[in-house]
């Protein structure tokens, strides 16, 4: 047994957190009150954005954002088989067929080759959006994605859940965040315990548009408003106007995600120390995700490759570091194996999956316990 425990990912909970929570909770508000508001603008206002929209968590985000663009059954979107299955399930919760393209080998992000070629082996209109991730926080250059969606008249949801606080310099100069709405439709964060920002669960919607900000709103409370109603027999009154969903935050976990997002900048200069730690360790020696330039890597998570991946993992676990896997390609699942993408050509994906790793990565991680950690990824690799 080592003295550490060190997992893959850890929140921080300090006590200007739990503080935030209290105050709440001895407040008249505990659900639809003024700190969900709240952290909806400042949350826009740190990504950059005009609008966002809080909900419960990440997968409900995906799944409203599917719907506010008009997915109907049938409908084909791409998305990439290297992510958490929400970034699939969203399109089948609508009745939409999910296609995956490859990832590029480096990266381990959706590659933009891929995602042409198979559009244009497709007739034209045969796929209505894209779902790229900016996987581990590296941030998807939807730039080039954006160009490509255009010309095939397509949409976009960025998948920002690993991403708050990554950026990358776009063809004129301009940092553009995750999730700042210059060339995605709409963006989706998580606040995970393991996330950047941890409000137990939860998640956010993002958007420069008035028109998909106002439907988010009105799809997550169960279709209800009080706003533009055909009718109106007083204060009490409110119509139904579509078919919606209680996907709600309340204010104990807004209050909460205020005071996590508050210290994300510093927890994401952080994260890249640590990130510039582990690559001077392993130089040569060991794979790990490339950084393209003009991209700042939010680092929700630092993958390394390794040949005898499973070896690495027991062996990491037997010295109380747990590693974690991300992820096992969405077109493997059984779920999405019955549907019939076993015989899908993804095989950089594949590839990456046979030798993907996650080392720790969070914040509060210490030198000590990072230098154990390389210690022991060096002595597997090379014993």
């Amino acid at each position: 047994m080592s003295k550490f425990k060190i997992p893959y990912g850890r929140q921080s909970i300090e006590q200007e957190d739990i503080d935030a929570v209290i105050k709440t909770l001895q407040s008249d508000f505990l659900t639809q009150g003024p700190k969900v508001l709240e952290f909806e603008q400042k949350f826009a206002d740190y990504v950059e954005a005009k609008y966002a929209v809080a909900v419960n968590n990440a997968t409900s985000g995906l799944h409203l954002s599917v719907l506010a663009l008009g997915l109907k059954k049938g409908e084909r979107v791409i998305t990439t088989p290297i992510t958490f299955a929400a970034s699939a399930n969203c399109v089948r919760f609508a009745g939409g067929e999910v296609w995956f393209a490859d990832i590029d080998p480096e990266t381990y992000l959706l590659d933009l080759n891929s995602v042409r070629e198979l559009i244009e082996s497709k007739p034209k209109g045969f796929f209505k959006g894209l779902i790229p991730v900016d996987f581990a926080g590296l941030p998807v250059n939807l730039e080039s994605f954006k160009d490509l969606a255009d010309e095939h008249d397509l949409w976009i949801i960025e998948d920002a859940c690993h991403a708050p606080g990554g950026y990358f310099i776009n063809s004129k100069g301009g940092r553009n965040r995750c999730g700042n709405g210059s060339y995605a439709d709409l963006a989706v964060f998580s606040f995970h315990p393991v996330k950047h920002i941890a409000c137990g669960e939860g998640g956010m919607i993002t958007t420069n548009s008035e028109e998909l900000y106002k439907k988010l709103l009105l799809l997550r409370t169960h279709g209800i408003t009080k706003d533009d109603m055909s009718e109106d027999h007083g204060g009490w009154f409110y119509e139904m106007q579509e078919l919606g969903f209680n996907y709600r935050l309340t204010d104990m976990q807004s209050a909460l995600g205020i005071t996590q997002l508050a210290k994300n900048e510093d927890g994401v200069i952080r994260r890249n120390k640590i990130a510039d730690t582990y690559k001077i360790a392993f130089g040569n020696k060991v794979k790990f995700q490339f950084l393209p330039k003009d991209s700042y890597n939010a680092h929700h998570l630092f993958v390394i490759e390794c040949e005898n991946r499973k070896g690495l993992y027991e062996f990491l676990r037997a010295h109380d570091v747990y590693a974690q896997i991300h992820y096992i390609p969405v077109h493997m699942l059984p779920y999405y194996k019955k549907i019939g993408y076993e015989g899908a050509n993804l095989a950089h994906a594949e590839k990456y999956y046979d030798s993907c790793i996650s080392l720790p990565m969070y914040p509060t991680l210490t030198e000590e316990e990072q230098e154990f950690v390389i210690d022991k990824v060096l002595s597997f690799v090379h014993g």
